[in-house]
């Protein structure tokens, strides 16, 4: 059994009753019977039993103790724990002290003091005590405390509300803490921290997170040995609606020439103070409508002077525009340290230091770093360039190299942005003059210590075209709407790998395609390229193109990673185009639904087009194919080509003077058979001879004089027959620089064809280079096809030396 023996003079009451949700298994037993809940009030004595053996997990008791320091003397001194020999029960001591506003209250904590922590969090041990502030018949929460801190001494204006609160199994004799009087501190509350050594802690504004009561005023006072150095950093606040004052921060600092500082919530806090200082919290008037919420967490960080505090490093940023530089620890803003670590502060000036630095362009900074470890220091600058009228901007070219005024400081660079903006009828060129840059790839991975990455944006969409690195085969790059282009480095060794950087930027007339490449290898490499948007696919109807350039004698050969393009379209058509940049030359499309072109050779430059459509699925286009060169070989079928070509040139000479001196001789009419199996062009470049066609003999053709088999239909017609010859000519005209592009999507249908014609179209292989290069053959290439079509149909007639006309000749 438990025995409760309260004196009434001690003005004490004592309640035990039921945890909220447990069951009525477990009650109270006295002598006037069972019961659920207790209460012995200031003079009584009771005896009770529990009719369970664990009344620990039913029931908890609360303390209260009330105090009048207004009518009578207060019973400054030691707080004791009364009533002894309570149920080991989780219980809570409650004192309840008035006191008048003219004279303070003072609650002084035996060491280990006291810890400041939100409201809700749990205690390590389990014991925590709760401060509230009673002026007339309102209560402020000064705060929530755990044991082992820095708060030493809590002063207070008026009464209070203090509460401790002790687990079951721990059995403490003393509160803690001692009351004292003190004369009116004129403020809401002073709350004293003394840190010792290197120390970070953590305070809260009253009513925190609810907000600072209106019109208020509280004070901190930091008790921090001289050679010591204290920063103060602000975490989370908020501002109410003033409609007088203003919401302000003061600081009194030994030695300051303008006590107190004022500081607004929202600038970067006094830092490096060595010694003591006061912080003071002003609240304002406030919006009886809209009153709003003032309140303040922050973090207050000692520590040891630092060796290098008086090294300062040169910022020029003076002739720099729209630029800004931050410095920060790594991992900001994605992950903030804890407060526990060790910080690095960046210092503007000896006061002015926090964790992020940023400087802004156009002026000149000299800072400083309290930090033991630069290492974990990072930079991350942005700069923007715009263009709103091309006249003023087309000619200018951009360099997009790293100021010096940011490689020359102890501390790495993270990242350097450079957002691009231009309006809608100017784009983007990118250029790589002497390095070029390598596409980041599966099977060409960038290792340098810098990489580039660029995305097109728009406010409706957002293209990533891809990662860039130095040291490849692109040399520019053009892009509509906004750029951003983001310098990442890897590693240390950026200073010396980024010494030549060459990309250049400038704003270009409006192009056609979404985004456009132009890729110079180097000779016999092997480029692997992939759409943009990779892995996640291309958007629905951007078309992207590349443009390769074929060193001189050289081969180039283009093959694809997969055989088809692996989606199907809702609406629209989605093209594959290859053409080579040359007179005459074929163009090769392939549709969504048709194999990708096989492996072939490119004799010239030529350009890759890629269209998306509207997907049916979440499958996007996603394709990747590969360049790679090789020295072109001489055939030894063209050798042989042009041998047989100079003899035939001299069988026609000989002809032709036959002819001549036989003309003279015969009277009968001749005729000219013009043979059309023959291929006319012949070997080698144009102007070979020095006569031209009309003072030469060249065109007078070979005769049969002892077969006119067509005399009677040349008599009739008189001589003026034509015949009708069915020749391919390919288009002579000028060559554009325009990448090949499907029609537009409204005029893209399919072509119906016929059941006995429909079928799968047949896969372009390296014979089907011949066919494609015939009409457009130069000097180098084979003829076989042509010399395979005159053997075939056994047509030994001597070959035109020119075929510009077609024509007979009678004579």
């Amino acid at each position: 059994s438990f025995t409760i023996s309260l004196h009434k003079v001690d003005n004490t009451t004592v309640t035990i009753q039921l945890r909220s949700g447990v069951s009525r298994s477990c009650l109270i037993r006295t002598k006037n019977g069972i019961r659920s809940e207790l209460k012995v009030k200031p003079g009584e004595n009771v005896t009770f039993t529990f009719t369970c053996s664990a009344p620990e997990k039913y029931f908890i008791m609360e303390i209260q103790k009330n105090i009048d320091c207004v009518s009578g003397p207060c019973p400054f001194g030691d707080v004791h724990l009364y009533p002894p020999g309570l149920p080991h029960l989780n219980r809570t001591y409650i004192w309840d002290v008035k006191a008048s506003t003219k004279a303070g209250l003072e609650l002084k904590f035996a060491t280990p003091w006291l810890r400041q922590v939100e409201p809700g969090e749990p205690c390590p041990d389990s014991i925590s005590y709760n401060i509230n502030s009673c002026i007339d018949k309102a209560t402020v929460n000064i705060g929530t405390f755990c044991r082992n801190g820095s708060v030493s001494r809590v002063k207070l204006l008026g009464g209070m509300l203090m509460s401790l609160h002790l687990p079951w199994h721990l059995l403490l004799t003393t509160s803690g803490f001692s009351i004292a009087n003190r004369t009116s501190i004129k403020r809401l509350c002073i709350i004293e921290s003394i840190l010792k050594g290197e120390s970070s802690i953590t305070l809260m504004s009253p009513n925190y997170p609810l907000g600072f009561p209106e019109d208020e005023l509280m004070t901190w006072q930091f008790v921090i040995p001289s050679n010591m150095r204290a920063s103060v950093f602000f975490h989370n606040y908020s501002l109410s609606n003033c409609e007088r004052k203003e919401e302000r921060v003061e600081y009194y600092i030994p030695g300051s020439p303008s006590n107190p500082e004022v500081f607004k919530l929202s600038d970067s806090q006094p830092a490096n103070i060595a010694g003591s200082f006061n912080m003071s919290l002003q609240g304002c008037d406030q919006d009886a409508q809209n009153p709003g919420i003032l309140r303040l967490l922050f973090q207050v960080v000692v520590r040891h002077p630092q060796v290098d505090e008086n090294v300062t490093h040169l910022i020029d940023l003076s002739k720099e525009r729209n630029m800004t530089v931050t410095i920060h620890l790594e991992g900001w803003p994605s992950s903030v340290p804890l407060m526990s670590e060790p910080i690095c502060l960046i210092c503007k000036d000896p006061r002015t230091c926090d964790r992020v630095l940023t400087l802004a362009a156009g002026a000149v900074y000299r800072i400083s770093f309290l930090c033991k470890d630069l290492s974990r220091l990072r930079i991350t600058a942005e700069k923007g360039i715009g263009c709103m009228d091309i006249r003023w901007c087309q000619r200018k070219v951009y360099s997009l190299s790293v100021p010096k005024a940011i490689t020359q400081l102890p501390i790495r660079l993270h990242r350097f942005i450079w957002k691009l903006l231009a309006t809608d009828l100017i784009n983007i060129e990118i250029t790589s003059p002497s390095l070029k840059l390598q596409q980041h790839v599966p099977e060409q991975r960038c290792n340098t210590s810098y990489s580039y990455g660029i995305v097109s944006a728009t406010p409706e969409r957002e293209l990533n075209v891809g990662v860039f690195c130095p040291g490849g085969s692109i040399e520019k790059i053009q892009m509509r709407n906004n750029i951003t282009i983001s310098l990442k480095t890897f590693g240390k060794g950026f200073i010396n790998e980024s010494m030549p950087q060459d990309l250049k930027m400038s704003f270009v007339p409006h192009i056609k395609d979404e985004c456009t490449f132009t890729v110079s290898p180097n000779p016999k490499a092997k480029v692997y390229l992939q759409t943009p948007n990779w892995p996640y696919g291309l958007p629905p109807y951007v078309s992207i193109s590349w443009f390769i350039i074929v060193p001189n004698k050289q081969t180039a050969r283009l093959g694809f990673s997969k055989d088809r393009m692996g989606i199907a379209c809702e609406t629209g058509r989605a093209y594959v185009n290859i053409k080579e940049e040359t007179p005459g030359a074929e163009e090769t499309v392939r549709r969504e639904d048709e194999l990708l072109p096989q492996p072939r050779n490119m004799y010239h430059n030529f350009w890759v087009n890629v269209s998306n459509c509207r997907p049916v699925d979440k499958t996007q286009l996603t394709l990747q194919f590969w360049v790679a060169f090789a020295d072109k070989q001489i055939d030894l079928g063209i050798i042989l080509a042009v041998v047989a070509g100079a003899g035939v040139l001299l069988a026609i000479g000989l002809t032709v003077c036959c002819v001549k001196k036989k003309k003279k001789k015969t009277q009968n009419p001749m005729v000219g058979v013009y043979n059309a199996n023959v291929n006319t062009q012949m070997p080698g470049k144009k102007g070979l001879f020095g006569k031209e066609r009309h003072n030469n003999d060249s065109h007078v053709y070979a005769v049969i004089d002892d077969a006119v088999v067509y005399g009677h239909l040349l008599k009739e017609s008189n001589g003026s027959v034509s015949p009708e010859v069915d020749v391919y000519r390919p288009f002579d005209g000028p060559i554009g620089s325009l990448p090949p592009s499907p029609p537009p999507l409204s005029f893209r249908k399919d072509i119906k064809r016929s059941s006995n014609t429909e079928k799968e179209p047949p896969s372009l292989t390296d014979t089907d280079q011949d066919t494609y290069t015939f009409a457009h053959q130069k000097l180098g290439q084979s003829e076989d096809n042509g010399e395979a079509d005159v053997k075939d149909k056994g047509d030994t007639s001597v070959p035109l030396l020119e075929n510009k006309e077609q024509d007979v000749l009678v004579e």
